[in-house]
């Protein structure tokens, strides 16, 4: 959405004026989005791949980025640890390989650092709940919710069809 090349990881080309349309809106209020700025970049979807570390906005056709990189890891932290609420809905990068987990580790680890700090920490959504069990972050976070997308239309002010039932005044 902002430009430059993604070599052959996974692009959704229609979800490019999405994407450019929440990062207006949020200059528009002044929010400071946080994108990495690079990627560790495989030659193959292998645990055994060749790996190098490329800008986030320049990766080589025939690389596919698939964690984040260390100057974006190092970004993220600082983020998070100054963080009174943190939102985590969806891994950093292809966690279920080895060669690919770090970026969801050190980022968890600063989740578990800024929440034993007295930040509120929230974990949303399949991928994100499989990963907090995978390392062991479960127990050290505020919350954790099975419900991904349902929690993020909650917290976008949608009122959910479980919640709307329950609410729904008795017939007769």
């Amino acid at each position: 959405a902002l430009g430059g090349r993604v070599g052959d990881s996974i692009c959704e080309p229609e979800k490019v004026d999405l994407a450019n349309s929440i990062l207006e809106k949020a200059r528009a209020l002044g929010v400071e989005v946080h994108l990495p700025v690079d990627v560790v970049a495989a030659n193959d979807f292998s645990n055994d791949a060749e790996t190098r570390v490329m800008p986030a906005n320049a990766i080589e056709k025939g690389w596919q980025g698939l964690d984040a990189g260390p100057e974006t890891l190092e970004q993220f932290r600082n983020v998070i640890l100054q963080s009174k609420t943190i939102l985590w809905n969806g891994p950093v990068g292809v966690f279920e390989m080895e060669a690919f987990s770090k970026g969801t580790i050190e980022v968890g680890n600063a989740v578990v650092e800024a929440t034993e700090n007295g930040a509120f920490s929230l974990v949303g959504g399949g991928d994100s709940v499989a990963a907090v069990k995978q390392f062991g972050f479960q127990d050290k976070v505020s919350y954790v919710s099975t419900g991904g997308g349902a929690m993020l239309e909650s917290l976008e002010g949608k009122t959910l069809p479980g919640i709307a039932a329950i609410m729904e005044e008795p017939k007769g």
